[in-house]
């Protein structure tokens, strides 16, 4: 038996969140259909909420805590992702961005992933095609057909299975995690890229860059 390893990203900012619950129920049902195909998993759950302060200071000076970095390698050597946002201003958060920008080159190249996203409106459902997917074919992922919206009336009277719509839901979530499960079990088993051997000078910086005056005078 493989044994696969499953990372979940929630950019959620509340607690509880409604994006935490759906990344459970999607990682539940990922981890149960991959059991099903013959190999085991190994789940691992990254909050942005608790990095939101590393990922700023990573945006800022280029270096990652060893806490963001830990989350940074456990993306890079999973081998399927579920990724899921709130939805703000019609698209994902910054806490999402900011983690999707800092990975490092390729980390991301030929991952199986599953989006997610959540609002409090079906009206948002959208942004999961002209903003997710788009972000995560620039970073060469391998995304799965379904991603999976929930809006505040898909979870029924306080998330309970109540009726059609949350039916609607579950069937979704279904039947993306099966679609993640069969890629992350027909793949080989994923490890980390290397560490970039681009000198970046001390403490991970990149070379202070030559002034504009400089470069006109040729110089």
């Amino acid at each position: 038996m493989t044994t696969r390893t499953l990372a979940v990203v929630s950019a959620g900012v509340g607690q509880p969140s409604s994006t935490r619950l759906l990344t459970d129920r999607l990682a539940q049902a990922t981890t149960a259909a991959v059991r099903e195909r013959g190999d085991d998993v190994v789940l691992e759950v990254i909050e942005l909420r608790e990095l939101a302060h590393d990922l700023t200071d990573n945006v800022l000076t280029f270096f990652a805590s060893d806490r963001l970095q830990a989350a940074k390698d456990t993306v890079a050597g999973a081998d399927g992702v579920i990724a899921a946002t709130p939805i703000f201003s019609a698209s994902y958060n910054g806490m999402f961005k900011d983690f999707f920008d800092v990975l490092d080159a390729d980390s991301l190249a030929g991952a199986p992933v599953l989006l997610a996203a959540t609002a409090g409106t079906a009206r948002h459902s959208l942004a999961l095609e002209h903003a997710l997917r788009p972000l995560f074919a620039h970073l060469k992922a391998t995304v799965v057909p379904t991603a999976v919206f929930a809006a505040s009336e898909d979870w029924g009277n306080g998330g309970q299975v109540d009726g059609a719509i949350e039916g609607g839901l579950a069937t979704r979530i279904d039947r993306a995690a099966g679609q993640l499960a069969d890629l992350m079990v027909g793949a080989p088993v994923r490890r980390p890229p290397a560490a970039s051997t681009t000198d970046t000078g001390p403490a991970g910086r990149l070379p202070d860059p030559t002034p504009f005056e400089q470069l006109l005078r040729g110089t």
